[in-house]
């Protein structure tokens, strides 16, 4: 197909491409907020599952970060991402455009930070792309040297990696809403980790890329140290939830059931890097020698001395 070029009304040009982009754009920004109204008909949910919907975001996120939002009265409109690629795909990016938010996104790669800053939305929101590689001893410096220091609307963690680290070593905001990844292959029983790596990444470390983060229960132990409830995670196993505990109970007699969902992705490669389609227990298998932290002991051990990983909810979910 031939390339061709348009003026925009702004006297810029621009490509065929990226005018259907913005046509699209502007498509799901709609849905968007038409599934935004339909969410306020609801006084009580579930789970998180049942507000969730997706724009910009992986799954049902950007539905849930819309729930919570509306209903959780945070102290101010900014936000904080890290992990985000190129913020095609985000937590944030939806809340962003729907309601004007302030934003700071952390990408390691150099490529996804120029592609953000191409884009039309970077010159039309207020936001802010800093390339770095993030890890426990960097963090801190990185918000305060972006202007990001103190109180924060949301804070989303996904790194594929040390995000249980990250977190831990946070002292430079403080959010009303914290998204934080979490690996459910882990399972759900124990509190463990990864242990600690600055220069981790998850397929150097393993080639199946199903070694990495902590259990959704290593997180819950975080959050309660670091001062937040546990609200849920989405349906599909990837992102928890939690939020700050003097603002908790805006929403936590609104959820029925508080619960953390496992996951049937089948994401796992084998050691030439093809998709080998993993799934249920058998991606635990997979990384079985590989060891992990204990957060709650601090003992180090071998994932296949784990007992019991799964609890039976689970194990009927996978």
């Amino acid at each position: 197909m031939r390339s061709f070029r348009n003026k925009n009304k702004t006297g810029r040009h621009t490509s065929g491409v990226q005018f259907e982009d913005e046509a699209t754009e502007r498509l799901l920004m709609l849905g968007g907020k038409s599934a935004c109204r339909t969410q306020l008909r609801n006084a009580r949910i579930k789970t998180l599952a049942e507000v969730e919907f997706r724009v910009f975001s992986q799954w049902g996120e950007d539905g849930i970060v819309e729930w919570l939002v509306e209903h959780i009265p945070v102290p101010n409109t900014r936000f904080v991402e890290f992990g985000v690629e190129s913020f095609r795909e985000a937590n944030c990016r939806f809340l962003m455009m729907n309601r004007n938010w302030r934003g700071l996104v952390m990408d390691g790669n150099v490529e996804n930070m120029q592609a953000l800053r191409a884009q039309t939305l970077f010159w039309m929101y207020d936001l802010t792309a800093k390339q770095a590689f993030i890890t426990a001893e960097n963090i801190n410096d990185l918000l305060i040297q972006s202007g990001f220091a103190g109180p924060l609307g949301i804070l989303s963690i996904d790194i594929d990696g040390n995000d249980y680290w990250v977190w831990d070593k946070i002292t430079a905001v403080d959010p009303a809403i914290v998204i934080c990844e979490y690996n459910p292959i882990l399972g759900d029983i124990h509190p463990i980790v990864v242990p600690y790596e600055a220069a981790f990444t998850r397929f150097n470390a393993h080639h199946s890329g199903l070694y990495f983060g902590a259990s959704i229960a290593a997180l819950k132990l975080l959050a309660d140290k670091r001062g937040y409830e546990f609200v849920g995670t989405n349906s599909n196993g990837i992102n928890a939830f939690f939020v700050r505990k003097d603002l908790a109970h805006a929403v936590l007699p609104l959820i029925e059931t508080v619960c953390a969902f496992p996951s049937r992705h089948r994401d796992s490669r084998d050691v030439l890097g093809n998709l080998s389609f993993a799934s249920g227990r058998d991606r635990l298998q997979l990384i079985q020698d590989m060891p992990v932290i204990n957060v709650s002991t601090s003992e180090r051990l071998c994932i296949r001395e784990l007992v019991a990983p799964y609890s039976s909810q689970w194990l009927s979910s996978m």
